[in-house]
């Protein structure tokens, strides 16, 4: 089975771990800090305004607490996100609201999220679809002009950049994944930026059950007696990224640019072998000033077709899928908004094997099977 997604790891993060193992210090410690001096530089900011945790997942919900979502509130949210995004806006008792996005980016415009806000609307939680970084600069620029935090889950785009900036630091604060899926993999875990100091030095806290300090040994000047007391600001769990995870990622951290390299040349394979398929869309092309993780490529196609040609791959040994249905229609949410463009997306949005481990001739019987699927399905239509 060709898969949709394959980490890239080996003797080197083997031997990371081995030496975490040797250490006998296996939670957060000294590489969870190294891990975020090192992510800090990835993406050309301060490591102070940045914490390693658990997962993006994890990061979400603190993203929630910083921005005192609660009851009285509302957060604006593109349909095409992932699940977590809307539990951790729903779970604060802030109301998710959903906005349309552009049919073939599966971003949304300025102008989708400028239609969705409210006098309510404390936040706006975006995401870059596939690594295309969309109108991140404008709804940056729309949110603060409104007053509203912008948080970026950056899950797909650890590499992407919109002009000058890395994704995830255009807005209020960023979120990143590092789980088995992604381009940077850690087994889970995560990373979060915030802009400002003191939100940054209250996410920390937030990550380890809202302690003032880890451990009085910590502190400094060192206490020198009762080091092991603490005091708790918040109410909070533990989201914290051990060693063994951190280990991994300073491993992988200096191999994603050539991770990216070799996704970007599957894409572009993909462009060129897909182009003329009558009824079908591949992604449409970056502007000038962006950079792509490209962690998906999808391809457009009749709902009936999509379906047909996705059950055919699958026989075939080809494994596809759509990321991510879309929110509104999660019934748990409450939502009610009719969103066609979104919808429209959704129903005829296929996502194809996109990794860095995908051999030449793997992509070739990719693309071939593709064209062949999609002739079938569209000759024989039901």
């Amino acid at each position: 089975m060709i898969r949709i997604f394959q980490p890239t790891v080996g003797e080197d993060e083997l031997a990371a771990l081995a030496e975490v193992f040797d250490s006998s210090w296996l939670g957060k410690g000294p590489r969870a800090d190294a891990f975020e001096q090192a992510f800090a530089g990835h993406l050309d900011v301060d490591a102070e305004q940045v914490t390693s945790i658990s997962s993006c997942t994890a990061g979400l919900f603190i993203a929630a607490k910083l921005a005192d979502l609660g009851p009285d509130c509302e957060a604006v949210l593109p349909t095409v996100s992932y699940v977590a995004a809307g539990n951790a806006v729903a779970a604060t008792g802030a109301r998710p609201v959903f906005c349309d996005v552009d049919e073939r980016t599966l971003n949304p415009t300025v102008d989708d999220v400028e239609a969705a806000l409210t006098p309510r609307t404390r936040a706006v939680v975006l995401l870059h679809y596939g690594g295309y970084p969309g109108d991140v600069v404008e709804i940056a620029r729309l949110c603060r002009e409104r007053g509203i935090l912008l948080i970026e889950d950056s899950a797909c785009s650890v590499a992407s950049r919109a002009g000058e900036q890395a994704c995830g630091t255009v807005g209020d604060i960023g979120l990143w994944s590092f789980d088995s899926m992604k381009i940077l993999v850690t087994g889970d875990g995560g990373m979060l930026w915030a802009r400002d100091p003191e939100m940054a030095e209250r996410a920390r806290k937030l990550a380890y059950l809202g302690l003032e300090q880890f451990s009085g040994l910590s502190q400094a000047p060192l206490v020198d007696s009762r080091w092991w007391e603490f005091e708790v600001s918040s109410f909070s769990g533990r989201s914290v990224m051990n060693d063994m995870q951190a280990a991994m990622g300073l491993v992988q951290l200096p191999k994603v640019e050539a991770f990216v390299k070799r996704r970007r040349a599957v894409a572009e394979f993909y462009d060129r072998e897909l182009v003329d398929l009558t009824g079908v869309h591949t992604p449409p092309p970056l502007p000038a000033d962006h950079r792509s993780s490209y962690y998906l490529y999808w391809v457009q196609m009749e709902t009936e077709v999509r379906d047909r040609v996705a059950k055919t791959l699958l026989d075939r040994g080809i494994y596809t899928t759509f990321r991510y249905p879309a929110l509104h229609r999660v019934r748990a949410y409450g939502s009610t908004a009719s969103l066609p463009r979104g919808e429209r997306a959704v129903d005829r949005t296929l996502c194809l094997p996109l990794h860095q481990a995908l051999t030449d001739a793997d992509v070739e019987r990719i693309a071939a099977e593709f064209r062949n699927a999609v002739s079938s399905a569209s000759a024989n239509p039901r």
